[in-house]
């Protein structure tokens, strides 16, 4: 892999990148867009959601405010702001799912301000240090990235399989119902994404999890209870859950989250860069960074979550050959006005948890498919690469496995060596720089979110 140039050598192809189609186009693409990452932008938030107990209110709260701020994120993205914020390329921003298991711990075991405490903190560092960060992405090789992501969507599984019998202190729970209703969207996942064309497939999550919520309603399984009380329209309120506090092991746990999303967001820069047409180099991609710790900053203020370019749009627009960031921008606006309605919102959030579950086993399999995706680009041959994956990944998922390996051991050393994450990627850092000394790459090859 070459290393990333300076800055990009040529405005060759900006022309189309910079172009503003007629309006009914743009919002016909735009609409497309939003519909392509929709049920990923909303997994997060209801999933968190439904992990620490919040009520259906709270949850639908917590969609506005992510669809609100994936909305700010993609203008900042895509529009830019000043000179040194925003790569100013078709590229749509979403809450990254990366985050979910560390957030999830955090807000477990010391509440949502620490959630936001940390994410403040992360995204003010990779803000302040985006440009260093594209020159030290060779001690991030695929051997360190494979192993966080694997171990993050593999510690996941079990909370989506609890959800697809029920949930947690459900008298249901593992009823039939609840476990073929759950059978029953990832059955209509495989069939949209095997049998749909490409916009099918890329709307096939939001498709299954649509399907399965109307066979609850019709069987008496779902309640929309509480959607008379809710206004037509309504704002974020920042800070809704209280100040953000701040904990050592939170944000650490968090920061390990911003480092993996780093690599993964600069694969997206550089795959965009390559379907536009538009060179892409140090500048650009600590451009691009910046508007995601600004994104992720905006969002821990707006009870929202870290953000990242999302993948999944590059195929839109590679299919469309529409490269008018414009069109992604308009995305944004549909995005921002999305999550101005609660009663919308509270739709999302009466999703019965057996149809979050097997949406949720979809996606969190392929998080710890991305991760061993990128592990097989590991050369194995190379000394210590071996040792590395099985010490980190033995870490990293057996710890979970075995929640009380650090019961008898001080607060402090519980927070900080009791989550798997933490564990993996420190392990991984430390072993690769042990074996190799950090000779890798500049910069991945791929990307994701």
């Amino acid at each position: 892999m070459k290393l990333l140039p300076e800055t990009a050598m040529t405005n060759e192809h900006r022309g189309e990148v910079d172009a503003i189609p007629p309006l009914m186009r743009t919002a016909a693409l735009g609409l497309q867009h939003v519909l392509a990452m929709y049920a990923g932008a909303v997994a997060v938030p209801l999933i968190l959601g439904a992990a620490i107990g919040l009520d259906k209110r709270h949850v639908a709260l917590l969609v506005s405010a992510d669809l609100f701020t994936c909305g700010i994120a993609t203008l900042l993205q895509t529009l830019g702001f000043g000179k040194y914020i925003g790569i100013r390329l078709p590229l749509m921003m979403g809450v990254t799912m990366v985050a979910l298991a560390p957030m999830v711990q955090i807000a477990s075991s010391q509440g949502l301000q620490y959630v936001y405490g940390a994410i403040i903190v992360s995204g003010a560092v990779v803000v302040l240090s985006a440009g260093m960060f594209t020159s030290l992405l060779r001690f991030f090789p695929p051997v360190v990235t494979g192993c966080v992501i694997t171990a993050i969507g593999v510690n996941l599984l079990p909370v989506a399989l609890n959800w697809a019998a029920g949930g947690n202190g459900a008298a249901d729970f593992g009823a039939p119902f609840n476990l073929g209703l759950a059978a029953g969207v990832i059955v209509l996942i495989t069939v949209f994404t095997r049998f749909g064309g490409h916009f099918i497939s890329a709307i096939a999550l939001l498709l299954a999890m649509a399907a399965g919520s109307l066979a609850a309603l019709l069987a008496g399984k779902m309640s929309l209870s509480g959607i008379g009380a809710e206004p037509w329209a309504a704002f974020p309120h920042p800070f809704w859950f209280g100040l953000p506090k701040f904990h050592l092991a939170a944000i650490l746990n968090m920061l390990c989250v911003m480092l993996v999303t780093v690599m993964e967001s600069t694969g997206v820069f550089l795959s965009m860069g390559r379907i536009t047409g538009v060179c892409v180099g140090r500048k650009e991609v600590s451009a691009g960074l910046r508007a995601e710790g600004i994104a992720a900053i905006i969002g821990s203020v707006l009870n929202s979550f870290p953000y990242i370019t999302f993948s999944q749009n590059l195929g839109l627009v590679a299919l469309t050959q529409v490269k008018s960031r414009y069109v992604i921008a308009f995305g944004g606006v549909i995005l921002l006005l999305l999550g101005t309605l609660p009663k919308l919102a509270i739709v999302v959030a009466s999703i019965p948890a057996p149809v979050l579950g097997g949406a949720a086993l979809a996606m969190f399999g392929t998080v710890a498919a991305s991760g061993i995706r990128t592990l097989s680009e590991v050369d194995y041959n190379r000394q210590g690469n071996m040792f590395i994956v099985a010490i980190s990944l033995g870490l990293g998922i057996g710890s979970a496995m075995t929640p009380s390996l650090f019961a008898k051991c001080p607060a402090f050393v519980q927070h900080m060596a009791g989550n798997g994450l933490l564990l993996c990627a420190v392990s991984a850092i430390f072993l690769n720089w042990l074996f190799t000394g950090a000779k890798g790459e500049d910069c991945p090859s791929g990307g994701g979110d």
